[in-house]
């Protein structure tokens, strides 16, 4: 009796190259993420050297948010159409030019405006979810898009080596006329940006996919009519732009409301970054397992519990008594430690989380990954460049710094109770037949969603039922 002979000729080199895609784009990513969110970490010294309050401080990261959020629908469509391997090589290529600008920056002002410019790293995510949905087989793209998403790892990057950088060169004249100190990473940065694009075009298939080649583009942007991606943009919202408002914000929180030195800041906010960043493939592979919507479910309550205790603000109730005396009550104050230990556990959430959106997009807009993800991707990013300020501004208007927290709290119930509610109406419609059946798949010959071709049996489940 004969063996198979293993694969080989197309198969094994589309495995090959799907394989090459999606490690070799996580690592541009991360550094990509790195680069977008690195004034989380740059902004107390910066603070310092300028002498800005908090809320100017506040618009340098919301402004490097804003342009990368912006642009992600017509990134991922640019994607689809011409490919990731090139959109990706000339996003790191072009980012390296204003980050290097950043090293030079001598006003507030000129912050602003290179801050902003360096912001169009963050743009590089939905080019690799396109990027990532055109090579990766159906059964495994939870996990890749998931893989690829803890390129927010990224994040910690700059936490991690900044404060010792800024440490050991504050002060000098490192080499060619190079200011140390904080000037120093966007500097680091942008010779790490030129050297990624080179690897990126080396490694990469040069036959790349490219899905919307053909495609009208009202075509491709036909399905964001459709109430469905809004809503996952909505949750995207809560797990992905409240992450990036936090990695932006919690150093100086930290710094603030703890009393910690940058450093200790630094690696305190890695503890919330590394869960949210890593644990996405684990999102990505519970949701091919089990659903999506099983994932948001448990993304959800778990925020919820975790913001609702951290939102509530130090101090004691204060009784006046007839004789007019007081008596202090139910003193109350969140320590480091415990305060900790829930912004972990609030970042695993979303890193689950983060990963169970993305899984719907391909499932239900399999042709359309590029301009949905996109879309997703951009008001998720919005989400961060919005929620910094907000932080900022509630935090002055209530004088509780832990109003940051309330912000997510409303948030996150927003998200719940809509995702619950569209539930529970499918469920009535539908019922008694599909009343255990959320997240199993039923066979149906009703029309396929979009990308699927007509009288294809597909797999469906709850959400896909309704526009």
């Amino acid at each position: 009796m004969s063996t198979p002979a293993p694969a080989t000729g197309p198969v094994s080199a589309s495995r090959s190259g799907a394989t090459r895609v999606m490690w070799t784009s996580t690592v541009a990513f991360t550094l990509m993420f790195a680069v977008w969110l690195m004034f989380g970490i740059l902004g107390k010294p910066i603070q310092q050297e300028f002498g800005l309050t908090d809320t100017q401080l506040s618009w340098v990261s919301a402004l490097a948010v804003l342009n990368g959020a912006m642009w992600r629908l017509p990134a991922g469509m640019l994607a689809d159409r011409i490919g990731g391997r090139k959109v990706m090589t000339a996003m790191l290529a072009i980012t390296a030019v204003p980050a290097f600008l950043v090293s030079l920056a001598e006003s507030y002002a000129m912050l602003l405006v290179l801050a902003f410019l360096v912001g169009f790293a963050g743009n590089a995510f939905s080019v690799g979810i396109a990027w990532n949905a055109a090579w990766a087989p159906r059964e495994r793209q939870g996990f890749a898009l998931g893989l690829f998403g803890a390129g927010n790892v990224g994040a910690s990057v700059t936490k991690f080596i900044g404060p010792p950088i800024i440490a050991a060169t504050a002060g000098t004249t490192v080499v060619l006329g190079l200011q140390g100190g904080w000037r120093l990473i966007p500097v680091v940065y942008a010779v790490l940006l030129l050297v990624m694009a080179a690897a990126l075009w080396v490694l990469t298939p040069s036959q790349d996919r490219m899905p919307g080649a053909s495609r009208p583009l009202g075509e491709m942007l036909a399905p964001l009519s459709q109430v469905r991606v809004w809503r996952f943009s909505l949750y995207y919202v809560a797990v992905f732009g409240a992450y990036v408002a936090l990695s932006a914000w919690m150093p100086l929180y930290y710094m603030n409301n703890f009393g910690v030195s940058l450093a200790a800041a630094g690696l305190l906010t890695a503890v919330f970054i590394f869960p949210a960043s890593l644990l996405r493939p684990v999102g990505g592979w519970f949701s091919d397992r089990w659903g999506a919507r099983r994932a948001m479910y448990g993304t959800f309550f778990v925020m919820l519990a975790t913001s609702g205790v951290l939102m509530m603000p130090n101090g004691h109730v204060v009784i006046n008594h007839a004789d007019g005396t007081q008596s202090e009550h139910l003193g109350y104050a969140m320590h480091i430690v415990p305060f900790t230990i829930l912004l972990f556990l609030l970042g695993c959430a979303m890193g689950v989380g983060k990963a169970a959106v993305y899984k719907h997009i391909p499932e239900y807009f399999p042709g359309n990954v590029g301009p949905v993800g996109g879309l997703v991707g951009m008001l998720g990013g919005l989400g961060g460049f919005f929620l910094p300020p907000l932080f900022a501004y509630t935090t002055a208007w209530s004088g509780f710094p832990t109003s940051t927290f309330f912000v997510i709290f409303l948030l996150t119930a927003l998200c719940l109770v809509w995702m619950h509610l569209t539930v529970v109406r499918m469920l009535h419609e539908r019922s008694p037949e599909v009343s255990a059946d959320i997240e199993v798949p039923t066979h149906t010959t009703e029309p396929a969603p979009a990308g699927i071709p007509a009288g294809s049996t597909h797999s469906t489940t709850l959400e896909e039922t309704r526009a």
